[in-house]
């Protein structure tokens, strides 16, 4: 009979760990998936931003044509992207289009100084920085997710169960990891 108990006890401990694994496992997938869900909100608004931008610089720079259809086009594809290397690299030639877009702007001494181009312009960079932080977030959950994927022995649990690994928001662009030069 105490054979039969400790047996039960052992089987009993070992069901609770492999919950306990399954569990943190599935606690990580969730707040990648939050996670994403926090880029994705932040990428909507930034795509619903840029058309009001690009309206207000071709006021002033009505013939700088080829940057705002560059804008336009890569909106676009980063909104019909959908998985994230995709949607990284759509992303990235979205940040280019727009930097060349406000460059655009330093040309023009009275959009500079149009409130509604100000306007503009901080919440692009307000958005900026609250992209920046989610990308960062997603990216430390999804590092934690694949690595308890990886790791002994949850990797067993997260095979049995298909827990997958997550991609990365990385920069696809070589040239947004450049440093930028600075001359005066």
């Amino acid at each position: 009979m105490i054979p039969l108990l400790v047996f039960l006890a052992i089987l009993i401990v070992l069901g609770l760990i492999v919950a306990g694994m399954y569990n943190g496992l599935v606690q990580l997938k969730v707040r990648a998936d939050n996670a994403w869900s926090d880029i994705d909100i932040q990428l909507k608004r930034r795509h619903d931003l840029v058309p009001n931008l690009v309206e207000t610089v071709k006021g002033y720079a009505a013939h700088e044509k080829g940057t705002f259809e560059n804008v336009a086009r890569y909106r676009s594809a980063a909104m019909a992207a959908t998985s994230t290397a995709d949607r990284a690299q759509a992303e990235g030639q979205l940040t280019q289009a727009l930097r060349g877009l406000l460059a655009v702007a330093e040309a023009y001494p009275e959009l500079k100084a149009n409130v509604q181009f100000q306007s503009l312009q901080q919440s692009l960079s307000e958005l900026e920085d609250a992209l920046q932080n989610s990308r960062r977030y997603y990216n430390a959950v999804v590092r934690d997710l694949n690595t308890k994927i990886q790791s002994f022995p949850t990797n067993i649990i997260a095979g049995m169960f298909n827990f997958q690994q997550r991609q990365f928001f990385e920069i696809a662009d070589a040239s947004e990891r450049a440093v930028p030069t600075v001359k005066f």
